[in-house]
């Protein structure tokens, strides 16, 4: 499958009546796995690939080129459409550019650019927001630079926890008027909340990872929310077995003692693709 297939994929997820949870990944293992579970779609956040490539918190030290590199990985390895947290794009407009570039190249269906003002500057203690102009040339600049049409471009905001509706309803008008394909909005807390980005927009809405009321996919999806994110708990489960494998080893207990925990062969031969690998050998060597 092409990547102009994918993206096909995932704005047909977009334009369609349904919500529908994305399978939080972070490797190519991660998303063979979420696409044998049944997903419909994949999210590679910036939090989960900062943890994952570098072992460290999101707070944007992992470099654009690190985080392609990763995307590209999970797009080789797996045919789910992948939606990925691009951050602010890795600096001003022209930097957005680039960023929709190299993640285009990488295979990715969809992408987020936000308004929040990264990476923290010295004092900063609390969420920054770009200015209005500032966000919606960011916006304009994503959707200008991918060669694909069929490529997502969200334009994400978090501004309603802080500013309030109104500032909301400025930045998702920014958001229309620079073309973006959909609105991410983070923050949202409430079905009010929800009802009032529904009223102040035709476009599609995606939703960061919401509280358990708001866990109701059909009141989403007749809000027009067609995607919802969960958070990245895979990543932390994967984490906690880990450690508890370690931890049983080197408490010098065998390794027969994690064989009910481990993987099945079936399960292993399904995430290393064994079948093709083994058609190829028999075909090629």
């Amino acid at each position: 499958m092409t990547a102009t297939e994918r993206r096909r994929q995932y704005r047909e997820l977009l334009q369609g009546g349904e919500c529908y949870h994305p399978a939080s990944v972070f490797d190519p293992v991660s998303a063979r796995l979420a696409e044998a579970a049944g997903f419909e779609v994949a999210m590679l956040a910036g939090s989960t690939a900062s943890a994952t490539v570098l072992a460290a918190p999101d707070i944007v030290v992992l470099t654009l080129t690190e985080f392609a590199e990763q995307a590209r990985r999970i797009t080789r390895a797996g045919r789910l459409p992948l939606m990925v947290d691009a951050d602010h794009g890795y600096g001003n407009a022209l930097s957005v550019m680039r960023t929709v570039a190299e993640l285009e190249a990488a295979g990715v269906s969809a992408l987020t650019i936000e308004d929040t003002r990264l990476p923290r500057a010295f004092g900063q203690e609390h969420d920054e927001f770009v200015w209005l102009e500032e966000f919606a040339g960011k916006v304009r600049a994503a959707v200008s630079a991918r060669t694909d049409p069929e490529l997502v471009v969200l334009g994400r905001t978090g501004v309603l926890a802080t500013q309030g509706v109104d500032a909301l309803a400025e930045r998702v008008k920014a958001c229309e008027a620079a073309g973006a394909d959909g609105v991410f909005f983070t923050g949202v807390r409430s079905r009010e909340q929800v009802a009032a980005i529904h009223a102040m927009t035709s476009l599609p809405v995606v939703l960061g990872t919401t509280p358990p009321e708001l866990h109701d996919r059909e009141f989403l999806a007749a809000n027009r929310v067609r995607i919802a994110l969960q958070g990245h708990m895979p990543f932390q489960v994967a984490v906690r077995a880990l450690q508890d494998a370690y931890t049983h080893l080197r408490a010098g207990h065998p390794p027969a003692g994690l064989k009910d925990r481990a993987a099945s062969p079936d399960v292993m031969k399904l995430v290393l693709d064994q079948e093709r690998y083994d058609a190829w050998t028999d075909e090629f060597l």
